[in-house]
């Protein structure tokens, strides 16, 4: 506890001095919001990725078996 106290306050302490006002914060924050963003970009990709190839397959089977059966229609 006595450690992760002291990095703390050093850390509290850089950004206070920093010049730009907590600029350093600004900056790990944003870094952490980018990685964030960037996992879920590929996740909502990958889970788009198979929703279509899923839905062009039954598209493919369901067209076929129309064109198939269209010989069996009489009028």
């Amino acid at each position: 506890m006595l450690i992760t106290g002291n990095m703390e306050h050093n850390r509290r302490k850089l950004y206070n001095s920093d010049r730009k006002g907590g600029s350093l914060y600004m900056e790990e924050k944003i870094y952490k919001t980018m990685g964030g963003s960037g996992a879920l970009n590929i996740a909502v990709g990958v889970v788009v990725l198979v929703v279509g190839v899923a839905s062009g397959t039954l598209l493919l089977i369901s067209g076929a078996k129309l064109l198939a059966g269209k010989s069996k229609i009489l009028f």
